[in-house]
C-alpha cells in the first residue's frame, strides 16, 4: 500500500490557509458557513 499523504505546512497553509480564503468569493462563502456552524477553525 503507497502513503500517500506526505504532511507540508506549506502546503497546507498555501491551499486551506484563511488567506487564501479570503480571496476567493466562494472561500469567503466557505468562512462564512464555517462561523454560521460555529467551528473554533474557521481555516488551517
Amino acid at each position: 500500500m503507497s502513503t500517500t499523504y506526505q504532511p507540508k505546512k506549506t502546503k497546507r497553509n498555501k491551499t486551506h490557509g484563511f488567506l487564501v480564503r479570503q480571496k476567493t468569493r466562494f472561500g469567503r462563502n466557505t468562512i462564512k458557513r464555517r462561523r454560521a456552524k460555529g467551528r473554533r477553525r474557521l481555516a488551517v
